[in-house]
């Protein structure tokens, strides 16, 4: 059974810092590019980051450059997402998604997502 499944999430007040995790079950997590999305209220689902299978690529949203950083251990089948200098926009529930790599079109799945809200 495929889990995706977020941690990290939390309050926090503008400035500061957080650090999501998303630990991967029930696939081969290393065939698999990983990407971090949010959701804010009213607002569609956006690419926050993400990173291919072997760490050697990764891209980023303009809105969260040089604040948020991707990583990836294929050893713990976890991708993280560090985001410091935290901003009220960033408010949104995160997820994690994965998508096989060679594969275009969209992910193939989904966390359930943590909330991160940042107070201005």
């Amino acid at each position: 059974q495929v889990q995706l499944v977020e941690s990290g999430g939390g309050l926090v007040q503008a400035g500061g810092s957080l650090r999501l995790s998303c630990a991967a079950s029930g696939f081969t997590f290393s065939n698999y590019a990983m990407g971090w999305f949010r959701q804010a209220p009213g607002k569609e689902r956006e690419l926050v980051a993400a990173i291919n299978w072997s760490s050697d690529s990764t891209v980023y949203a303009d809105s969260v450059k040089g604040r948020f950083t991707i990583s990836r251990d294929n050893a713990k089948n976890t991708v993280y997402l560090q985001m410091n200098s935290l901003k009220p926009e960033d408010t949104a529930v995160y997820y994690c998604a994965a998508k096989v790599t060679g594969r275009h079109g969209g992910y193939d799945y989904w966390g359930q997502g943590t909330q991160v809200t940042v107070s201005s």
